[in-house]
């Protein structure tokens, strides 16, 4: 398995873990990272790092974007996994300059390997509709700045 994939799920992991219990973010991912074996190699546990510390900064825009590609579903009631599957997608195009097509494959990836079998589907349908409206997307992202 790709490094970089295996970044993604510790982070997904990370931030399950933050969502349901509401953990500190650096704690839970420098906890998840300390239990791999073998250890990431010191630049894809930073982007691990990155994705958390990213998404947990900008959730509000996030789950503002979620809620606007997914009208039908309030964000409190989509499944917690693939509610942070999207996070992520969302926040590696917005913010990490992953390209569109890349951060939507990992991100139907990463709901077949933990989500329920309608996730692939209902990920890839909202960051569809989300990458299908860039100027609505970045308008969304960038209505407050990030908390620290």
């Amino acid at each position: 398995m790709k490094p970089r994939h295996i970044a993604r799920q510790v982070a997904l992991q990370a931030l399950y873990e933050i969502d349901i219990a509401g953990h500190a973010p650096g704690t839970v991912i420098s906890s998840r990272l300390a239990d791999l074996h073998p250890p990431l190699r010191r630049d894809y546990a930073n982007f691990a790092r990155n994705i958390v510390a990213g998404v947990s900064a900008r959730m509000v825009n996030l789950d503002l974007i979620i809620a606007h590609f997914a009208p039908e579903w309030p964000v409190e009631q989509i499944a917690t996994i693939d509610r942070n599957i999207l996070r992520m997608a969302l926040w590696e195009i917005l913010e990490d300059g992953t390209p569109m097509r890349v951060a939507i494959n990992e991100a139907i990836e990463l709901a077949k390997e933990f989500g329920a079998d309608a996730s692939p589907r209902f990920i890839n349908g909202v960051l569809g509709a989300a990458t299908r409206h860039q100027d609505e997307l970045q308008r969304i992202f960038n209505l407050s700045t990030p908390t620290p």
